[in-house]
Formats: structure tokens, C-alpha cells, sequence
């Protein structure tokens, strides 16, 4: 039987917030990790991306701060600028039920109006472990009344090569503290931290029936070098998605795909590390405003996008290892919705496909192209949200037209300006 959140411990204030965001059912992850982190214990949360991680920490984080005290009570570190917005967002949006304070802080902002928020009192900092660290180091920030610190995506901090910055981090913080791991996958290396710096931490798992979500298609579609472009193409027009997220290997990959699909008339941006914050964060609202079709990034998008609209996921390069791979087809398919992520596969990276089939133990679909219509979910509610589904056909007939002709439209404009 469904728990609400009220019966999990959070507060009435806060349960209304949630419902007004359309939030009302905990997700498994939520119902097992709230009644723990209320509690006071430490917890290790591995649970798949898109299954309502965020909120399971920060419910309770939020839940704990006296509002009453000018200091840092609550800490969130996350290895992306993306991410770190992504979770101020959601945290911004339960200020209506606490007015608490919240600094985001990372690289590409200016340090100073950082210091000035510090200086005006802030419970909850949402930081990189760079600019976090330069921070501490400036004694800007003090952690010596921090009381809940979370990793989130754990796993993906330590890949990065933050391990030294987390423990400098972490050496200023109470040994009173409350810790929280959470993350999609946990190796050695998260598991080791957890020993060295937690209190008999409860593991909480949330499993599906493959390692991968099961709300997703899975698919490969095989090509070569020389096709793989006009693969793409026929992909994006036969499936029409609503917002796809395409992956590249490198920088260079993503800048070169981008131009040949604007080319082409595609309403397309990039997303990568060598963008300034204010390029990186216009890009992101393009999508959250529903004005992007198509986004060709990096991995550093496989982090920090948490949007309803994605119905696909592509990789035009095939990561390299299983994480990465989990992490891209992650941005679909989430939180009870369906999607798609399809992998183009040429002849040499058979051996890299074969890897990722051993480690998430599913042999993938394979085809020469999708037909129309597979991964497609039949959106019930008629209401606006329902131009997100995957495919139009899957979209409510009141809204096929709207949909229909705001496709078409953005290719024409974008051939129009492209031969101007």
C-alpha cells in the first residue's frame, strides 16, 4: 500500500507545496529514505536516475533547518554546475513552505556576489567541490554548524577526480553531522568513503528489474562512420521527438554535429565544458521554456538535466563505460514516464556495445531503424504537459495540430535564416 508523505514525517506546510507542484505519492526511493533521514541516521541511497533522488534528501534536509540561526546548516555537493541548478531550482520552490535561504554556488559565477549572499546569512549551500573548496579556503564559509551534508551522484564526484577536494571538505565539517551518499551506481570507491566518513550507514537500495530503468526502450541501430549523420536525420524525422538529448564523445564532436544539424534546418544547441556559465545556463532555459528540440552535449549533460519534455535519448558516440551509458539514457523515461534511448553502432564499436550488454545484463535491440511509433507512451492527461510525449501520434488530437505545425514551423524558420 502507497505511504503519503505525511505519513513518512514531513510536515503539512510542505506536503501542501508538494501537492501544489503536482507532487502527491512518494517514489520507492522517497518512501525508503525519508522515515531514515528523519530519524538522523546516515544512509548510502542507490536508486536508478529519474526515481525522485533529489526530493529524498532534500524533504528532510529542509524539514531540519531553524530558520531562527544565520548559518550553513545544510550542505548539497554535486560534481556539476548543471546539477547544482537543477536541485536549487527544486529547492526555491519549497521556500513557500519555509523561508529559508539558499546559495548555489559554482565555477563561472562571480565570487564576490557569492561572498555577499554568505555574508547575509544562508542555511542551505548547494555547491561544485571546486568552488566550494576556494570558498573555504578564502574562509568565505563556515561548516562548523553544518548539520546534514549530502553527496549527490557520489559515484560521478569521485570518477571526476574529486576524492582530496571532498575530504578537505569534509575535515571542516562537525563529526556530529549527518550524511547522506546518494547515487545511481555505488563502486569501491563510494562504499570505501562511506566506511571512512559515515555512521553505520543504512544501504538502501532501489532495484528495477535490469540494471537499466525498464521505463525505457532500449535500442541500437546499426550504421557506419559515413551514414551515421543522415541515420541521425531519419531517426529525428521518422520519431519526431519532443525534446531529444543527443550524445557525443568530445567537445569538438558535439560543436561539428550541432552545425551540420542547424544546417539542415534542425532547432539545435550544444551543451559542453568549453561554454561560458551564461551561454551553458541560456541553453538551459531554452529547453525548460520549451524552445529547443534538440540538444547535442557532452556527458556533462548526462547530470544535470532533469526534464519532463525528453522523450529521447541518442547516442551518435557510444560511451565508453557502463555509468556513462546508465547515466545518458537516464535523462528519458523518468519518474513513471516511458521513453526511448537509441545508440548508433558502427562496426568498431561492436566491442564496446558487447561491454555494456555484460554489465547491465541485457542484450539490446537491434535494428536498421526503428519503426515508427516504438517507445511512444499514450499521454492520458489533456492538459498541456501532454505536448510532451514521445511521438505526436501519442498526443491528444487537440493537440496534434499545435504540435504538428510548431515542428514543422522551426525547421522551416531555421532553412530560412540558415540561407539568408
Amino acid at each position: 500500500m502507497e505511504q503519503t508523505f505525511n505519513e513518512l514525517g514531513i510536515n503539512k506546510e510542505v506536503v501542501e507545496v508538494l501537492n501544489n507542484i503536482g507532487i502527491k505519492v512518494p517514489t520507492p526511493v522517497q518512501e525508503k529514505a525519508i522515515p531514515e533521514l528523519i530519524k538522523g541516521k546516515d544512509i548510502i541511497a542507490q536508486a536508478q536516475t529519474g526515481t525522485g533522488k533529489t526530493l529524498a534528501f532534500l524533504l528532510p534536509l529542509i524539514q531540519s533547518i531553524d530558520i531562527e540561526k544565520d548559518c550553513v546548516q545544510g550542505l548539497i555537493i554535486t560534481p556539476t554546475r548543471e546539477l547544482a541548478l537543477q536541485i536549487t531550482d527544486v529547492a526555491k520552490r519549497l521556500t513557500e513552505a519555509k523561508d529559508f535561504k539558499i546559495l548555489a554556488a559554482y565555477g563561472g559565477q562571480d565570487v564576490e556576489r557569492q561572498l555577499n549572499r554568505l555574508k547575509s546569512g544562508i542555511h542551505l549551500v548547494i555547491a561544485t567541490p571546486g568552488r566550494l573548496l576556494d570558498h573555504i579556503r578564502r574562509d568565505n564559509i563556515d561548516l562548523g554548524k553544518l548539520s546534514i551534508l549530502v553527496l549527490d551522484e557520489a559515484d560521478e564526484i569521485l570518477k571526476m577526480g574529486f576524492l582530496d577536494d571532498i575530504e578537505v571538505i569534509i575535515s571542516r565539517t562537525p563529526n556530529t553531522r549527518q550524511t547522506m551518499l546518494f547515487s545511481a551506481t555505488i563502486p569501491n570507491e563510494v562504499r570505501s568513503l562511506g566506511k571512512r566518513f559515515m555512521k553505520n550507514p543504512t544501504l538502501i537500495e532501489i532495484e528495477s528489474k535490469n540494471v537499466t530503468l525498464d521505463e525505457i526502450s532500449q535500442v541500437i541501430i546499426e550504421t557506419t562512420d559515413t551514414n551515421k549523420f543522415d541515420t541521425l536525420c531519419k531517426i529525428i524525422d521518422e520519431q519526431r521527438p519532443y525534446i531529444v538529448i543527443i550524445f557525443c564523445r568530445t567537445k569538438q564532436r558535439v560543436i561539428e554535429l550541432n552545425n551540420n544539424l542547424l544546417a539542415k534546418g534542425y532547432n539545435s544547441d550544444e551543451l559542453h565544458g568549453d561554454l561560458s556559465q551564461g551561454k551553458r545556463e541560456r541553453v538551459m532555459k531554452k529547453l525548460r521554456d520549451l524552445k529547443l528540440q534538440i540538444l547535442v552535449a557532452t556527458d556533462i549533460a548526462s547530470r544535470g538535466i532533469d526534464l519532463e519534455g525528453v522523450t529521447h535519448v541518442i547516442n551518435y558516440d557510444i560511451p565508453r563505460d557502463v555509468d556513462s551509458y546508465i547515466h545518458r539514457i537516464g535523462r528519458t523515461g523518468r519518474i513513471g514516464n516511458t521513453g526511448i534511448a537509441i545508440t548508433l553502432v558502427t562496426p568498431r564499436e561492436q566491442d564496446d556495445l558487447s561491454l555494456i550488454e555484460r554489465k547491465i545484463k541485457l542484450k539490446l535491440k537491434s535494428k536498421s531503424m526503428i519503426e515508427k511509433g516504438e517507445g511512444r507512451k499514450r499521454v492520458e492527461k489533456k492538459t498541456k504537459k501532454t505536448e510532451k510525449a514521445a511521438n505526436i501520434d501519442a498526443i491528444p488530437k487537440k493537440y496534434r495540430s499545435r504540435v504538428s505545425s510548431q515542428y514543422a514551423s522551426k525547421r522551416k524558420s531555421n532553412r530560412n535564416t540558415k540561407n539568408k
